[in-house]
């Protein structure tokens, strides 16, 4: 039996006894000194053509033992890495085949599909312990000497298995990778070769062939000696080595013309747009780009959007504390989303201010981005919208990414059922099991065509050029994302679309609708527009979101000397049911400065300390709160006697089970709770001191889960930990900075 030697670099172990790398350069050598680096105690020893590159390596210390020749060192390694260019894996696989038993093999090429094929020819087949891989990063440096043991640190590294891929060798190169610090993703042969000649292939190409124009030209000295940064940080990839790139776009060659194919076309509609002096098409190429740009940043460095779900967060809430001040909370999301929605489709310009830059909203502005919008900004809460009209969305490239947000992707659906393209929403993994199929089904009833997962669920796959026709919907449960829904696909319908709500929900799609000139009726429980209208641009100032402003509001309502007053909020009457049920549990709350903002009332919010109590809640309040539960039920659990709600099932189908999650997370605390399909009953302890204990809470990944927990510390006795935090950005930027403001004791930690 092999020896096993371990080696931990975070929480990744390789125990591989030795591993053999097969061509000794940049990416071989950086691997080596990777694993040296980690503290990998086994044997390292590489086989390159060239000897010197084996002395340097021993020399280095980044390998054990080397030579040129292959078969000696084989037999006794455990894990063998192919890094030689991509034209030389055939004959190297060729060599091997006749040499490995049950060795793992994994290689480094920058194309799949070409040495996936080489293998299939070496072998006969492509063997079950061959997992093809490609890590993501490099250097225009280039042999064993330009070795760096953290090149691969905080980088990707691509994994291509195949259907019969033996999960133990999987497992084994996925941790060989780990111990260097990477991170290891899957994805198709195909697949990867696309995405790399876009984001890789290409960019190379494009240096490559400017710096080779520049420099034969007659005032090439002239042009290199007064380059400024931009041209250098361009042109750098250009130094890199000729031969492996001479390898790779011969072997990649199909994805790579395909990729410069559509580049060439982006450069010729560039070209018209200066030669016409069409400025608003330059403004909408600069402005997608830029904020593109942005946006693969904020993925690189994790800070938004699909890369919030790589993060587990954790919040560290320390017992006791205060709440006081005059703060403002960011931007309604409700209305934010609308706006772009509204503003995207309407004629004209449109204005927003205070719009919410947290992960949701922004998730829905560049998915309209994609569809050919020009949008300036977020800047400080500032958007410019310059309006297609209610036809002029082009097809995205891929599918719209929507992140977290469930209300972006049903409100989608509906308008998006109605355009010409195909489209496809797809969200993070806390959204795809998430029901869609509430409004899928109304949608198929109006004769959209719309493909689901299993179980009704995302990603959503809409077929467009259908007729639409106006249908009347009874919604079985309230639910003000499904009738906006139903609204917004109304605009497209032929005839009147008319839904009918068992019980009011928000309206801020009815009264923005009306706001940009297109006519919403109101009669009782329904709701009905008229299809075939169109939208005209209109200025929208949003209030502060209400479902934000909640947490500080049971914050000061529960901690003993609280004084706080919230500025400028919402105060829709759909949406008011969180100040409805506190003032019934006996809160000291007082609004004042009521005026209306582009159609929305809002509100100056002081709250005082009060003794709360234990209440029946009120089932017409259940839909107007619906959102605020998480945090009232913190309050319950200091309230002395029992809440009680009921009708409250939609709950269940949120970001979490918020009824399951909260109920468990309070029962770690020590609060006594009943829990009801369809509501839940809280025992509170309305005394004098902590209410409760401590303990570690898991918000499932839920935003308002975890702001909840977070002012449960007020009132706990120990240390409150909440893990899986990240989506608190996807409605609340700010919310740890505003929460240590008013007086909580609040660490923000990554897991």
């Amino acid at each position: 039996m092999r020896e096993r030697h371990g080696t931990v670099f975070g929480s990744q172990v390789t125990d591989e006894p030795r591993i053999l790398i097969v061509g000794l350069g940049l990416i071989g050598g950086s691997l080596a000194a990777g694993l040296k680096a980690s503290g990998y105690a086994g044997k390292i020893v590489a086989c390159d053509r060239d000897p010197s590159e084996i002395e340097q390596g021993i020399a280095l210390g980044v390998i054990d033992a080397g030579s040129t020749e292959l078969a000696p060192w084989v037999a006794e390694s455990s894990l063998i890495v192919l890094a030689v260019p991509v034209l030389a894996m055939a004959p190297v696989m060729t060599e091997l085949a006749s040499l490995v038993s049950d060795q793992v093999i994994t290689d480094v090429g920058s194309t799949k599909l070409a040495i996936r094929q080489a293998a299939e020819r070496a072998f006969g087949r492509l063997p079950r312990r061959f997992v093809l891989g490609h890590p993501i990063a490099g250097s225009e440096k280039s042999g064993v000497v330009a070795s760096n043991p953290d090149l691969y640190r905080h980088h990707k590294v691509i994994l291509t298995p195949q259907a019969d891929t033996d999960p133990t060798a999987l497992a084994r190169v996925r941790a060989l990778w780990e111990a260097c610090g990477a991170e290891v993703l899957e994805m198709d042969v195909m697949r990867h070769d696309q995405v790399l000649a876009r984001t890789s292939h290409l960019p190379h190409l494009l240096a490559f062939s400017l710096v080779d124009t520049l420099a034969r030209q007659d005032e090439r000295l002239d042009i290199f000696r007064y380059a400024a940064g931009g041209f250098r940080d361009f042109t750098r990839i250009a130094g890199s080595d000729p031969v492996m790139w001479r390898d790779i776009f011969t072997a990649n060659r199909d994805a790579v013309l395909e990729a410069l194919d559509d580049f060439e076309a982006g450069v010729a509609r560039l070209r018209q747009a200066v030669a016409n002096g069409d400025s608003d098409a330059m403004l909408g190429i600069f402005d997608r780009a830029s904020h593109a740009r942005h946006y693969f940043d904020t993925l690189l460095n994790k800070t938004r959007y699909q890369a919030m779900e790589q993060r587990n967060v954790r919040y560290r809430v320390s017992p006791g504390g205060q709440v006081t001040g005059t703060i403002r909370v960011p931007g309604d999301k409700s209305i934010s989303h609308r706006s772009i929605m509204l503003g995207a489709l309407s004629e004209g310009v449109t204005q927003v201010e205070g719009f919410l830059e947290g992960e949701d909203s922004l998730a829905t502005l560049q998915a309209f981005r994609e569809m050919g919008v020009v949008i300036e900004g977020p800047h400080q809460g500032r958007v410019t919208i310059h309006g297609v009209g209610m036809h002029g969305l082009k097809k995205p490239a891929g599918p719209l990414y929507v992140g977290n947000a469930g209300t972006a992707m049903r409100l989608f659906a509906g308008l998006l059922a109605g355009q010409a393209f195909d489209t496809e929403l797809t969200g993070d993994a806390s959204l795809t099991k998430r029901p869609m199929g509430r409004v899928a089904d109304p949608l198929r009833e109006m004769g959209a065509v719309i493909e689901t997962a299993e179980g009704g669920r995302p990603p959503l796959r809409i077929k467009g050029g259908q007729q639409l026709k106006g249908i009347t919907y009874d919604m079985p449960m309230a639910s003000a994302q499904v009738k906006s829904c139903l609204l917004l696909a109304g605009m497209y319908a032929e005839g009147e679309t008319r839904v009918r709500e068992p019980a009011p929900t928000r309206d801020h799609t009815e009264r923005m609708l009306n706001g940009f000139g297109y006519p919403v009726t109101r009669e009782g429980d329904v709701a009905w527009l008229q299809g075939g209208g169109h939208l005209t641009a209109a200025p929208i100032d949003v209030p502060s979101d209400i479902s934000s402003a909640t947490f500080f509001l049971v914050a000061a309502a529960i901690t003993p000397g609280a004084d706080l007053t919230l500025e400028h909020v919402g105060i829709n009457p759909t949406r008011v049911g969180v100040i409805n049920i506190l003032k019934a549990m006996g809160a000291d709350l007082e609004l004042f400065d009521e005026h209306e903002v582009g159609g929305e009332p809002v509100a100056n919010i002081r709250v005082r300390y009060a003794p709360l109590k234990g209440i029946e809640i009120p089932t017409d309040q259940v839909p107007l709160a619906i959102d605020e539960f998480p945090a009232l039920f913190v309050a319950a659990a200091n309230a002395s006697g029992t809440t009680r709600l009921r009708g409250a099932e939609e709950l269940r189908v949120k970001e979490s089970d918020r009824l399951q999650s909260m109920a468990d997370g309070l029962a770690i605390l020590g609060v006594e709770n009943t829990l009801y399909e369809d509501g839940i009953d809280i025992v509170g302890n309305g005394e004098d001191g902590p209410s409760y204990g401590g303990g570690r809470i898991d918000s499932h990944g839920d935003h308002r889960i975890a702001m909840a927990f977070t002012v449960a510390g007020l009132r706990a006795s120990d240390y409150i930990v909440i893990d899986d935090c990240a989506n608190v950005a996807t409605s609340f930027p700010g919310f740890v900075d505003l929460a240590r403001r008013v007086g909580m004791a609040l660490e923000e930690v990554n897991a």
